[in-house]
């Protein structure tokens, strides 16, 4: 695919996407939607990938959905309904990002507000520089939000804290959204994007089924009873006494050198 909206590009173990359309603020609209989900499906599939990288510009990490995409007539909202379930890009973006089997980095300068935020929250992990800014602030437009923010925020910073935020629709800073504990790592201007490299090479120097492994089980679990939760978890790790890159793991710890994972 040649791709339009965004900038793909290969990094050492990983894969970079750039949401490139800051004449909008990298909002996003179908296209946008669509080079997202085939470049990380190209991801998905390449075993010398390890993990995936998602930023945008300067100014902004994404601050939604392109409005102008909004176009629907008054006899026309149960078609749009149908569109929305079906086939639309966008809506397909936020569904199947938290099924993407490898780790998935966002690293937010600028604004992140509305569906951007909604974006990194299906990811694994935001690095967020000084300069950022998040919000939800679709209640400001008679709207709510609609990729998944209602159910994504408050399993990560609980209900009281998501409720004020999306009912106020106020925007927070990097510094308050790491005492929210919604990013991991708050940088400097312009270092949001080399911290979540340091990130990506610390995790593609490890075992790739038991990042993934873990990755199911720790995503799986959250809406397990505790007990399903540790009997999964159980289960699942037990499959890796059989991979080779467990033998290759436990030799190089005895031979005192670094393994050579290859994912099998």
């Amino acid at each position: 695919m040649a791709y339009e909206d965004i900038v793909v590009e290969r990094v050492e173990k990983w894969v970079e996407i750039k949401i490139n359309r800051p004449e909008k603020l990298n909002s996003i609209r179908e296209k946008t939607a669509e080079e997202i989900l085939h470049a990380l499906a190209e991801a998905e599939f390449d075993r010398d990938c390890a993990a995936a990288v998602i930023y945008g510009t300067e100014k902004a990490f994404c601050t939604g959905i392109d409005t102008s995409e909004f176009q629907i007539k008054d006899n026309e909202y149960f078609d749009f309904y149908r569109f929305r379930r079906r086939s639309r890009k966008v809506n397909q973006l936020f569904r199947e990002l938290p099924n993407f089997t490898k780790p998935l980095i966002s690293a937010v300068e600028g604004f992140a507000l509305g569906g951007g935020l909604e974006l990194a929250l299906v990811g694994d992990m935001i690095i967020a520089s000084e300069n950022a800014k998040f919000g939800l602030p679709e209640i400001k437009l008679g709207l709510m939000p609609g990729g998944g923010g209602t159910q994504t925020l408050p399993r990560l910073i609980g209900k009281p804290l998501a409720k004020e935020l999306m009912w106020t629709g106020r925007r927070i800073s990097a510094a308050e959204a790491l005492q929210m504990r919604l990013v991991n790592h708050v940088t400097a201007p312009g270092a949001a994007l080399e911290k979540a490299r340091e990130l990506a090479r610390s995790i593609a120097g490890n075992a790739p089924l038991s990042v993934m492994f873990t990755k199911g089980v720790i995503d799986r679990g959250e809406d397990m009873a505790l007990q399903d939760g540790m009997t999964a978890e159980a289960d699942v790790s037990f499959l890796l006494y059989f991979t080779n890159d467990r033998k290759e793991g436990l030799a190089a710890f005895r031979e005192k050198r670094s393994p050579a994972f290859r994912g099998e």
